[in-house]
């Protein structure tokens, strides 16, 4: 796996919101070391991509019910989030037509929302 971030990487400053993952897109005939891939032909016809994720939102937001605030308790943040199944380095299958293609500082990216992720490959044991 290719390792989009690093410590220097121009990446740092995005923050993806809510539940919206960042997919640097791999070539078409570019396959894993499992030998996950998807074929030239597929990409076009399916509008299915494959890339890796690069970064991940918070995830779905839930709003945390208000109780009466009390002075001596710290304040707190208003939103609780259920965490996405997507975690930076997967390899992502996502539905293209679900997500936006985005150009930022001269490379190809999709913005994705988890609902349009078919599958994840994951390097480490689950």
């Amino acid at each position: 796996m290719t390792n989009y971030l690093t410590p220097d990487n121009k990446l740092r400053k995005l923050i993806v919101v809510g539940d919206r993952v960042l997919i640097k897109p791999t070539q078409p005939n570019e396959r894993t070391e499992s030998g996950l891939y998807l074929p030239p032909g597929v990409g076009e016809r399916e509008k299915v991509q494959q890339g890796y994720v690069i970064k991940t939102g918070p995830g779905y937001a839930i709003p945390v019910a208000a109780e009466e605030t009390e002075s001596w308790k710290p304040e707190e943040e208003k939103v609780k989030y259920i965490p996405l199944q997507a975690k930076e380095g997967d390899l992502a299958i996502f539905l293209v037509s679900g997500s936006t293609e985005v150009a930022y500082q001269g490379d190809k990216y999709f913005i994705v929302p988890q609902s349009a992720i078919l599958m994840l490959e994951r390097e480490e044991d689950l």
